[in-house]
């Protein structure tokens, strides 16, 4: 059977058919255009399926979507989308009435995990736990091919783990989540606060390798803090493999400097899981969309 798998981003919908025996067919990308608003977005997203369908002249297939944000058990509403013109709405009955036929839809970090679980680098191994550091941190858990949710549907999420309670406010509320030390915006905001002056993280990285010592003070730390906080899923969960995506996973001293001192956090008397950059990018989220599909 055909997947189709449908990316939901802030910026642009992508779209896949992969074949039976999972060869790319198609793809399509379009511009999400959130500001035309919601109904616009499942507009672009009803045509974007039927012109993938097409394709395959609707043979069976199954589809699957991937969104910013997840959907709440308890409403079945979109929550914590980044496209706020996605939230408290019911995205996935709409697309169904649309569509006249069942969908899949989950969360990018779930997505991400999938497709590396499966078709990239965590591939062969049986639990993945595969995180996404970019302008914000999640996670997801595959294990033996399937996404772990857990009971609440949050199975993975480490981003809003607080590891230091007086630490900086996150916007969820609470102080020092994973997510305010080794995202990309948290590092951000915290050399702004550090420093009284404003940089994008790509040049305090470049000015860390060039070894001013302000910024390589700094990057210790990120490298410390990234440690400590996987270090506690890596106690709790064990996996048999970690997967680092998003922007940060780009930082190559994370895989040596970064892994070094997660050696002398992890309750064990040794350390031999592989930390891993993950094999397919940005195409992450439209793999695993078609990859979850019902």
């Amino acid at each position: 059977m055909f997947k189709i798998g449908i990316d939901l981003g802030g910026t642009k919908i992508e779209g896949i058919v992969l074949s039976p025996n999972g060869q790319e067919v198609v793809r399509r990308r379009i511009e999400t255009q959130q500001e035309r608003g919601y109904e616009h977005i499942l507009s672009a997203i009803v045509g974007l399926y039927h012109t993938l369908a097409d394709k395959i002249s609707y043979s069976p297939h199954t589809v699957g979507i991937c969104t910013p944000g997840s959907i709440s058990q308890k409403t079945g509403l979109l929550k914590n989308s980044n496209t706020l013109c996605l939230n408290e709405q019911p995205i996935k009955k709409n697309l169904e009435k649309m569509l006249n036929r069942a969908v899949a839809i989950d969360n990018d970090a779930n997505c991400f995990a999938m497709a590396e679980a499966l078709m990239g680098a965590g591939k062969g191994y049986n639990m993945v736990f595969a995180v996404i550091m970019g302008t914000g941190c999640g996670g997801g858990i595959v294990y033996k091919g399937q996404v772990l949710k857990g009971l609440h549907g949050i199975a993975g999420g480490w981003g809003h783990s607080s590891i230091n309670p007086n630490g900086p406010e996150c916007y969820c509320g609470r102080n020092g989540c994973v997510e305010t030390y080794i995202s990309g915006g948290g590092l951000e905001k915290m050399y702004a606060r550090q420093f009284g002056k404003t940089k994008k993280l790509y040049e305090v990285v470049d000015l860390f390798r060039k070894g001013a010592v302000a910024e390589v003070d700094f990057m210790f730390e990120f490298f410390e803090h990234f440690a400590s906080a996987l270090a506690n899923v890596i106690n709790i969960l064990d996996p048999d493999v970690v997967v680092l995506g998003g922007g940060l996973s780009n930082i190559k001293e994370l895989y040596s400097i970064g892994v070094d001192n997660l050696k002398n956090h992890v309750f064990n008397d040794e350390f031999t899981t592989p930390v891993l950059k993950n094999e397919l990018g940005d195409s992450s989220g439209v793999f695993g969309a078609a990859l979850i599909g019902v």
